[in-house]
């Protein structure tokens, strides 16, 4: 039989870190593929109405988003509970809606204009005297291709 030794100590083997980078890259570019920027903050708060004849759109690069409800908490204060129009990232009223399509439809490519579709992304409760506006603003921009945004019935 043999004589095990133990009087030499032995230190802990150096830990192999040559494949980290590849983790490391792995996770982030992971990350920025599943990550949506959103475009938009919320200034109002809407639930959509539901629906049984729903369409999904197509190409969204195209779609130009109208937000119509009551404002959120933080601006209900200074704004009251009437509900408001929201273009990109602030409030506006009925006359903005015009110059806000042109704006957008001049952001596009030439050959994306007319296939440029307004979604209208309206609470439930809110008045249809609003909406009315809206498309009548809408007919005047030029911009006849209205979405009305809604929840599948359930």
């Amino acid at each position: 039989m043999g004589k095990f030794n133990k009087t030499g100590k032995r230190g802990m083997p150096a830990l192999n870190t040559s494949s980290l980078p590849d983790l490391i890259f792995t996770l982030l570019f992971f990350f920025m593929i599943v990550t949506t920027m959103r475009e938009v903050t919320l200034k109002v708060e809407f639930k959509v109405p539901q629906a049984t004849e729903l369409e999904k759109l197509e190409k969204k690069s195209l779609v130009t988003f109208i937000y119509v409800g009551k404002p959120t908490a933080e601006f209900r204060k200074k704004l009251g509970n009437e509900s408001r129009i929201q273009l990109n990232d602030s409030y506006a009223e009925v006359a903005d809606i015009q110059d806000y399509v042109i704006g957008e439809r001049a952001s596009m490519k030439e050959e994306d204009q007319p296939q440029m579709t307004v979604s209208l992304k309206v609470d439930q409760d809110t008045k249809m005297g609003i909406v009315t506006d809206i498309k009548e603003a809408l007919r005047q921009a030029y911009a006849l291709k209205i979405n009305y945004s809604a929840q599948p019935r359930q």
